[in-house]
């Protein structure tokens, strides 16, 4: 689960790690009243204006930008919230901006340089183990520092019987380049970092850029979070941070009534049970020449109900032309998945307007088979994966 920007960073200063101060803005007034507020608390003349959508790259779009007085305050908060903000992280139409955080000026001159570093938690994969990512590098697109200067990026992995260790920490100040009050306070930030990862369940804490102000303090000026849906259980204080307002609205639809439902972009609709199925399907799919518009799982129980529904999810994407069932009957009788495809294709009539092809394997599948070709609807059966795959490539022909 993604969450806000300033929802991060109230997570962080939960946790006692330093953050770039802020207010959320929902309008214009709002925003002007958050800015005169910051400057009674924290002293600050000048606020950044930043759009509060779940993609990185706002700046680039024109999300994040510096308000040098009131006026311009009510001026920018104006022109972002409810613009259609594009960034390298969204799709071509952008995201709409329903509110801005109102964050102080941190960049304010004083007895040193500021310096701006990236620091990112996440798990390691094929380890196994929590790793800290971090570069000199930071305020710009990590992935370019990657490509262009690898050497830059450090990592540092935790063992997770012992957790982070004050050596790491202090290996990561040294390897940034720290020294004095600046080394003794990204130890201290560095340890509170990962302390909220771990407190918060999350599966990636992401903060670009670190500032190091220009009096030696360390602080988050941005906050990039995702928390573990499967942990969500036990953190009911971070669900409710859900903004669905920032989520793919079929896929919420259909978190709602229980599938598992991801969009993607291709032309191919898939209803499959099992998400290694799901996976093989796709591929299929790819190997005919053709892209999946999605991966839905509709787990063990395809009965009438579940498949009109995984049928109207699916055709909310108008980009499908075609859509492949695939079932295997372990748990469920295939000629029950069957009866369930036609009986779902009686009840949505003209609904149905593009061509489906049902492969069912395992238990009855021979009797499933007869029942769709008997069914006087416009279903194809296949009984083979290759034969599926050849009945989607002649209907999109």
């Amino acid at each position: 689960m993604n969450i806000h920007e300033y929802q991060g960073k109230e997570i962080l200063a939960s946790y006692g790690v330093r953050i770039q101060r802020g207010i959320v803005a929902n309008n214009a007034v709002e925003a002007v009243a958050a800015a005169k507020q910051l400057t009674a608390e924290t002293g600050t003349g000048w606020h950044v204006i930043k759009a509060q959508i779940h993609a990185g790259g706002r700046g680039k779009g024109g999300g994040v930008k510096l308000a040098k007085n009131l006026q311009q305050v009510e001026e920018i908060a104006g022109q972002i919230i409810g613009m259609q903000l594009i960034t390298p992280q969204t799709s071509a139409e952008g995201k709409k901006v329903n509110k801005v955080l109102v964050a102080e000026d941190v960049y304010y001159p004083g007895e040193s340089e500021t310096s701006e570093f990236y620091v990112s938690v996440l798990l390691n994969r094929a380890t196994g183990r929590n790793m800290i990512m971090y570069s000199t590098e930071g305020g710009m697109d990590i992935e370019e520092v990657a490509e262009h200067t690898p050497h830059l990026i450090f990592t540092e992995e935790v063992d997770p019987s012992v957790g982070l260790q004050g050596f790491q920490a202090r290996r990561i100040a040294f390897n940034l380049g720290l020294s004095g009050n600046a080394f003794k306070e990204m130890v201290k930030f560095i340890d509170a970092l990962y302390n909220a990862y771990i407190g918060s369940d999350a599966s990636m804490f992401e903060i670009n850029p670190v500032l190091k102000t220009s009096d030696n303090k360390i602080m988050a000026v941005d906050a990039k979070v995702n928390i573990d849906d499967n942990a969500l259980y036990r953190q009911p204080k971070y669900a409710e941070m859900r903004d669905i307002r920032e989520e793919n609205p079929i896929e919420v639809e259909a978190k709602e009534v229980g599938l598992n439902y991801v969009d993607l972009d291709g032309t191919v609709g898939c209803m499959v049970n099992g998400a290694g199925l799901a996976m093989a399907t796709m591929d299929l799919i790819k190997y005919a020449g053709f892209e999946p518009a999605n991966f839905l799982d509709v787990g063990g129980t395809a009965d009438a109900k579940r498949v009109e529904t995984a049928f109207r999810i699916i055709l909310k994407d108008p980009n499908v032309k075609a859509i492949l069932i695939n079932i295997f009957g372990g748990i469920v009788r295939c000629d029950r998945v069957a009866q369930g495809v036609v009986d779902a294709y009686k009840n949505m009539g003209d609904a149905i307007n593009v061509p489906i092809i049902v492969r069912l394997q395992g238990t009855n599948a021979e009797i499933a088979k007869e029942l769709i070709d008997n069914s006087g609807m416009p279903i194809l059966s296949a009984v083979q994966f290759q034969e599926a795959a050849d009945q989607v490539k002649a209907a999109l022909s």
